[in-house]
């Protein structure tokens, strides 16, 4: 893994996102190297071919300073937007062990503490480290981005992200320490559409560990996704890629948003922005607004347990 100190100009970013007002992102890269990550444009920034994603890490090495500059001039404008940390990188990959780039951004958060919303996405158990600094936090979730149960499924995908189980035992964990949890599950893995009982074990699983909200993403296949996608996808037997060729057409979305809806209402799981997202239409400004004042804060996790 190619591992490269880098100096960041800004931590603070406006976000694109729905959900989100600001992101943080420590690292450019993801060791995860997961094949349908949209966040591999990233590499064109730091020069690195398309193909390259999972292989290398650039970590912003100054990104306690600037972030800490970041927030007291956010702070001084009088506004409490929300902050997610992350969205082109996992926030707690292997190289965070070493650094604590992540650990250092919350502390800075916990120090007054920061009164916004604040969110966590990743893909990794490492996030349990935190629970103490997080605690401090009045607004405060974790969220696992979850795509299936089975992890010979996950380990193909998500070539070395830690296996679907290790997440969903660790959003279990997460609810038992008192913090808000929900989970991202995208892609929306096409063979769903032909396998329902399989995305079925996954929203009971969810529910079944203390989750009350899910983000859901179809698949993003657009051309540079396939680059990386598709000479894996095609190597395995053809109805597997019939299945990932027909993911990009909207019956198929409209077959698994009816699954989806079923499956909600059964195990009783919030649908975070009100629709199945898709990238091509993602929600306005105004959705972001509403799902920034859903999230709970921690004595109201507490009272609840």
């Amino acid at each position: 893994m190619k591992t490269i100190e880098i100096v960041a100009k800004s931590m603070l970013v406006k976000s694109k996102l729905p959900g989100a007002d600001y992101v943080v992102n420590p690292y450019v890269g993801c060791a995860f190297g997961c094949l349908y990550c949209y966040a591999s444009f990233m590499g064109r920034f730091v020069k690195e071919p398309i193909n390259n994603w999972g292989n290398y890490i650039y970590v912003k090495s100054n990104a306690l300073d600037v972030f800490e500059r970041d927030l007291v001039r956010l702070r001084n404008s009088g506004a409490k937007p929300s902050i997610l940390l992350s969205s082109v990188t996992d926030p707690y990959q292997g190289v965070e062990g070493k650094y604590q780039l992540t650990r250092g951004i919350l502390q800075i958060l916990a120090r007054e503490p920061y009164p916004g919303p604040v969110s966590i996405l990743t893909k990794s158990p490492m996030v349990l480290r935190d629970v103490d600094i997080l605690r401090q936090l009045p607004c405060v979730e974790v969220g696992m981005t979850v795509t299936t149960t089975d992890d010979k499924i996950s380990r193909f995908l998500e070539v070395r992200a830690p296996s679907a189980s290790r997440r969903i035992k660790a959003l279990e964990a997460l609810r038992n320490q008192g913090l808000e949890t929900y989970a991202f599950v995208g892609p929306l893995l096409p063979h769903f559409r032909h396998e329902p009982a399989a995305l079925e074990d996954l929203f009971r699983e969810l529910a079944r560990v203390g989750v009350g909200s899910v983000f859901v993403e179809h698949i993003n296949l657009r051309p540079y996704i396939r680059e990386r996608l598709f000479p894996i996808i095609d190597k395995e037997p053809a109805a597997v890629q019939s299945v990932y060729q027909g993911a990009g057409k909207s019956d198929h979305r409209k077959a698994l948003d009816g699954v989806i809806a079923e499956l909600l209402k059964k195990y009783g799981l919030a649908l975070r922005l009100d629709q199945v997202l898709y990238h091509d239409n993602l929600p306005t400004k105004e959705a972001r607004t509403h799902v920034k004042n859903r999230i709970p804060t921690n004595k109201t996790i507490k009272k609840e347990q």
